[in-house]
């Protein structure tokens, strides 16, 4: 069975309360990692601003789980090599997921034109449950 790693990310709104967002999340070049489809998302408005965050990655059954707190790195159209985001985009959602897109292409141009950012969570606290 094809699985996707589902999780949360906490982010800061402006006035300081916290915004929950639901993820597929994963873990790629030692970095808590997912990808926000839409780069206009209230968390990634968020992340733009307080890159500080929290992503839970929990098992399907929500029996395990694992935090990783840190300073979110956001890679997107404006600031990363058109290839090398592509490419990115495709080995996050890989990680994400465990499994390959059925149509690639189909996959690079729907992230061009939701101008996905990809969101990287380097580690400096990680706790959990895992069993």
């Amino acid at each position: 069975m094809e699985s996707n790693h589902p999780g949360v990310i906490n982010t800061y709104q402006r006035n300081g309360a916290i915004q929950v967002s639901i993820v597929v999340c994963g873990a790629y070049k030692g970095n808590a990692a997912f990808v926000s489809v839409r780069g206009n998302s209230r968390k990634v408005h968020n992340l733009r601003r307080t890159p500080h965050c929290t992503v839970l990655s929990v098992n399907p059954d929500w029996r395990s789980y694992v935090a990783v707190e840190g300073e979110a790195q956001l890679f997107d159209r404006n600031n990363t090599d058109h290839e090398e985001l592509r490419v990115m985009l495709r080995e996050v959602f890989q990680a994400c997921g465990d499994k390959d897109h059925p149509d690639w292409e189909e996959y690079d141009r729907a992230m061009v034109e939701q101008d996905a950012v990809v969101v990287l969570v380097p580690p400096q606290r990680v706790y959990g449950r895992v069993r």
